[in-house]
């Protein structure tokens, strides 16, 4: 997936060599190092034996100027085509954007083409890619030897999903910049459809259905009821007496009798503190209450006299004093002249 950086305006595409051992995937990566201009490409990486074989990958980080603003920067990359460095194979796909499968164009080699094809088919379905749906071009290698495999059968063996193709001779440089601007061309149209935004069109909104309107509530309420008449007027009666219309009704809020007049017993009517209705009540006292107070107080006058007078026959005897200590005779003498004060000793005084 291509890796874009806003903060540094940087696009960064990975493109990956794919085919069959000594197919000539390193010698793409060599001459394209050797004809790029030094300040826009980095270092060629290539791990590889004594007999010139790519055990690993090549790295080549390419830098093509800016696009739209921003510095685009492709990582080119090659696997070991050597059948049994299969796991190298599958870690160097990983996030790929763009690949060019280089097929041997030697009649000897097809058979490893198309396992190197299928390998690569595997691979990419474990990572969950499509390869007929991810930018691929095939470039026929070695054109330049005698003996080789025509253009068409190579199409109908090995290009099975109508991808691009591209004849090459490597070691001379021939379509070697062909394939690499095609697959680069096609790695920046997919970036560019796969992040435009996706204009979604807006539901048209549903029209609600008709909401039916509750019935009026003041048209069931009684006339007698209505704000603008006059309220009725509430008549209190007891419990169980009888009125000349008849005997007495507690009516609910709101009802009214046939005379206009809401009945209201002593049962349902609870005046507030504070209202009119509420008359102060006198407190009565009867005779026989009045009497029983009157003996009550005679009673407790009499007691109290009683107590006092115990109180007066007591005798009871007097504390004894206590004894006042007296000062002691002075010993001074005074006038016999043997003696003098200090303030006498010391103003010279006789």
């Amino acid at each position: 997936m291509v890796s874009i950086n806003y903060s540094a305006r940087e696009v960064c595409c990975k493109i990956v060599y794919y085919g069959p051992g000594l197919s000539g995937k390193t010698t793409n990566l060599q001459y394209v190092h050797s004809k790029v201009p030094g300040n826009t490409r980095g270092d060629l990486i290539s791990l590889a034996t004594e007999a010139d074989r790519t055990l690993y990958f090549d790295f080549l980080p390419i830098n093509i100027g800016t696009i739209n603003g921003f510095t685009a920067k492709f990582q080119l990359y090659t696997v070991p085509g050597q059948v049994y460095y299969n796991a190298t194979r599958k870690l160097v796909l990983r996030g790929v954007d763009g690949i060019v499968f280089v097929a041997d164009s030697q009649p000897e080699k097809m058979d490893e083409n198309i396992e190197s094809i299928t390998n690569l088919e595997e691979n990419l379905r474990e990572y969950g890619y499509d390869i007929a749906t991810i930018p691929l071009i095939l470039q026929f290698n070695k054109r330049d030897l005698p003996g080789v495999l025509p253009v068409e059968e190579l199409n109908t063996k090995l290009n099975k999903y109508n991808w691009p193709t591209y004849e090459a001779s490597a070691t001379v440089g021939n379509g070697v910049f062909d394939t690499l601007k095609k697959i680069i061309k096609m790695v920046l149209d997919k970036a560019k459809s796969s992040s435009a935004p996706k204009i979604k069109q807006a539901p048209v909104a549903a029209v609600p259905p008709p909401v039916e309107t509750a019935p009026s509530v003041a048209a069931d309420v009684p006339a007698a009821t209505a704000p603008s008449e006059k309220a009725p007027e509430l008549v209190r009666r007891p419990v169980g007496e009888t009125s000349p219309e008849g005997p007495s009704v507690s009516f609910e809020k709101g009802e009214t009798a046939s005379t206009g007049k809401v009945a209201v017993t002593e049962a349902a009517y609870r005046p507030y503190p504070g209202s009119e209705r509420e008359a102060p009540r006198e407190k009565k006292i009867s005779s026989a209450a009045l009497k029983s107070s009157q003996e009550d107080e005679l009673a407790a006058a009499s007691l109290e006299k009683n107590v006092i007078d115990r109180q007066d026959d007591t005798t009871e005897e007097p504390p004894a004093r206590m004894h006042t200590p007296q000062m002691a005779p002075s010993l001074r003498r005074r006038g016999d002249g043997k003696k003098r004060g200090f303030f006498k000793r010391l103003f010279g005084k006789k």
